[in-house]
């Protein structure tokens, strides 16, 4: 149920990707990482529910920033530790990041007062996860992307956003 979103600063032929990754479910995340690279990928948003430090490994191959979600409340230290050790950037409950000149909004999406918060700062892109339903939104104060997800949908996606171009599209993942 993690989500995954990666950047990159290409033409719009080459998207980041964002993704759920199931409990883990190693095995899809990895078929995820492979589809974004192959697109283009430059670095990696996970939006939470990571359950388990190994994800966090898995994410070490691009540059990455994690947020926790509902499901990794009885996981944190073992996530911070797994980041300090692997590399990924763990932004607690949600964060703000700047990336190829955008300001980005990380959060998982569970609790309305952390929207709000992120929102309130107008970053040019709020990514989320939580449900499970890809969605590229309009708001007021920017655009929030859902990427879908790797865990109990029936289509799994990943998303590529060119930060470039604020172009986004969603991936299907075949098995």
């Amino acid at each position: 149920m993690s989500r995954l979103t990666s950047t990159t600063k290409r033409p719009a032929h080459s998207w980041p990707g964002r993704e759920g990754v199931p409990h883990n479910e190693l095995a899809r995340t990895k078929n995820a990482l492979r589809l974004l690279r192959d697109q283009g990928a430059e670095s990696l948003i996970h939006c939470g529910d990571l359950s388990s430090g190994s994800i966090v490994e898995v994410l070490s191959v691009l540059p990455c920033w994690f947020v926790f979600g509902n499901h990794d409340a009885d996981e944190v230290p073992q996530l911070q530790r797994a980041a300090m050790e692997f590399g990924p950037v763990c932004l607690g409950w949600g964060g703000l990041i700047e990336l190829g000149g955008k300001r980005l909004g990380i959060v998982h999406g569970h609790m309305s007062w952390d929207l709000r918060r992120l929102l309130d700062r107008k970053p040019d892109f709020l990514f989320s996860g939580h449900d499970h339903f890809p969605s590229d939104k309009m708001l007021r104060n920017g655009r929030r992307i859902n990427q879908g997800a790797l865990h109990r949908t029936d289509q799994y996606t990943v998303a590529l956003v060119d930060l470039e171009t604020d172009e986004v599209k969603f991936l299907p993942l075949s098995e």
